[in-house]
């Protein structure tokens, strides 16, 4: 059994995926990395609301971003991401993220 801290990290992170906004975007960088305002036209969204949901996702370092030009701010998926979770739990993670993609696909049909 994980510690207590262990749980609440956990929980705190899981939280995060509450929005699925957020999901959606993550689904994005599974698959490139993207800048926001790409990001913005792929998910029909303002850049600000996709910037609002990109600063909750930074700040629990599941994104990244870096400014490859003045304007264009790159975001990608970073791989410490899964450092931060245990094995288990990044398989987890990632079986339940590739299930709601399928799933979601499989609604679009």
């Amino acid at each position: 059994m994980p510690s207590e801290d262990e749980l609440y990290d956990l929980a705190e992170l899981f939280k995060v995926f509450g929005d699925s906004t957020r999901i959606r975007i993550l689904f994005v960088l599974f698959e490139k990395d993207v800048c926001v305002c790409d990001l913005a036209e792929t998910l029909n969204m303002t850049q600000s609301a996709i910037s609002h949901q990109l600063k909750i996702l930074k700040q629990n370092k599941l994104v990244k971003g870096t400014a490859a030009r003045a304007n264009r701010c790159f975001i990608h998926w970073p791989m410490t991401m899964c450092e931060r979770l245990s094995s288990r739990e990044s398989t987890i993670l990632r079986n339940n993220i590739i299930e709601l993609e399928e799933m979601n696909h499989e609604k679009e049909i």
